[in-house]
């Protein structure tokens, strides 16, 4: 497995941690946030099958999706569910920029892409729940 594998490995595991965090989350959200949270898991979802077809493609066996996740703190309202939103883009984020050393070309492309996407979504659930900074200084790092 080359190190492009390894890092799109831990990617797809971010991805399975993030889509496990959004169904956790989705209940305690309100209306004017819901939206966001089903884009959100739809992107996760498109990214995770993405990266199944690439890494099996590469001859690499996928971990599968674990039965859960531990969640970092219990989420009992629409602030909680805001604050796991923020954290499952950043840290699925960070996973994506750890991969950007180990690859080149237009898989660099769509590394690059994934970090871009995770960082909006973050900035949309921080203004939603009136966080700040809105953007961290470093996208994908300051995890």
């Amino acid at each position: 497995m080359t190190a492009a594998d390894e890092r799109l490995v831990a990617a797809l595991q971010a991805e399975h941690a993030a889509i496990y965090g959004y169904g956790v989350l989705g209940p305690k959200l309100d209306s004017a946030t819901i939206a966001l949270a089903h884009a959100a898991d739809n992107a996760h979802r498109t990214r995770r099958d993405a990266l199944l077809v690439r890494l099996t493609s590469d001859g690499v066996t996928p971990p599968p999706t674990a039965p859960s996740y531990q969640l970092p703190f219990a989420v009992t309202d629409r602030a909680g569910a805001l604050k796991l939103a923020v954290q499952l883009e950043d840290r699925t984020g960070a996973q994506w920029r750890l991969a950007l050393p180990a690859t080149d070309g237009d898989l660099r492309k769509i590394v690059l892409e994934a970090l871009i996407d995770c960082t909006t979504r973050a900035v949309a659930f921080r203004k939603a729940g009136s966080m700040t900074p809105l953007v961290p200084v470093f996208p994908g790092k300051d995890v």
